[in-house]
């Protein structure tokens, strides 16, 4: 599970099923042999869906690695169109998070084989959906981001996924209100059982402590649904 590790963070490669909030924080402790030691929790993938973290273990590091996730949405703002740039906003995000995903179907109108995605998500909490929306009001927030169709049977499609916002559901929603959910996801309209074809499989930050660059990357799994094109 962990990928690499030092005395500031811990990256780890989540297995499906296991919560970012809870569980992952749970498991580290349990391998570390330390019930007391400090897991921070700086950003989230939902518990059905696998792949890259990273995990601060001081509360320094937590800070810092927060603070590179809110200057990098706001860079991707800027390059998107959605805000102007301040003195402070970074010249191209530092934080990266993108993501791979098998997708119901092929291109088509409504999904290019390349673009970006912009919508409005409302968060029900009572019903626990998200819901894309027509106009900006209470509760509802902007959701962009940027994808490419690699890879194509006809009947499954394969995408590579740069996040510019973190909404919650938002990959699988934005997707899914495109007539293409990922498979898996019977939340939100996919005919397939199993864990959520969704997987966090590159990150990249700066090590809250030296500043060095950090990168990491999984392999795209080898089993179905995974294995098209």
């Amino acid at each position: 599970m962990i990928v690499y590790e030092d005395a500031a963070l811990a990256v780890v490669n989540k297995p499906a099923g296991l919560s970012s909030e809870t569980g992952l924080p749970d498991a580290l402790r349990a391998l570390w042999g330390k019930p007391d030691a400090y897991v921070g929790v700086v950003h989230r993938l939902d518990i059905g869906v696998s792949g890259l973290m990273v995990l601060a273990k001081t509360a320094k590091a937590a800070a810092a690695l927060t603070r590179q996730i809110t200057e990098s949405q706001d860079a991707y703002a800027v390059l998107d169109g959605r805000a102007e740039p301040t003195k402070h906003t970074p010249a191209a995000p530092v934080f990266v998070k993108q993501y791979r995903a098998v997708l119901a179907g092929a291109p088509d109108e409504s999904l290019p084989e390349a673009g970006t995605l912009r919508d409005y998500l409302f968060k029900d909490s009572r019903k626990g959906r998200v819901f894309p929306v027509s106009r900006l009001r209470k509760g509802v927030r902007e959701a962009v981001l940027e994808y490419r169709i690699t890879a194509t049977n006809g009947a499954l499609s394969l995408a590579d996924i740069t996040l510019h916002t973190g909404r919650t559901h938002q990959i699988r929603v934005q997707f899914a209100s495109r007539k293409h959910p990922l498979w898996g996801d019977g939340k939100y309209g996919s005919r397939f059982k199993g864990n959520i074809a969704l997987q966090s499989a590159r990150l990249q930050f700066l090590h809250p402590e030296t500043g060095q660059q950090m990168e990491f990357r999984l392999e795209k799994p080898n089993e179905e649904p995974w294995n098209i094109g």
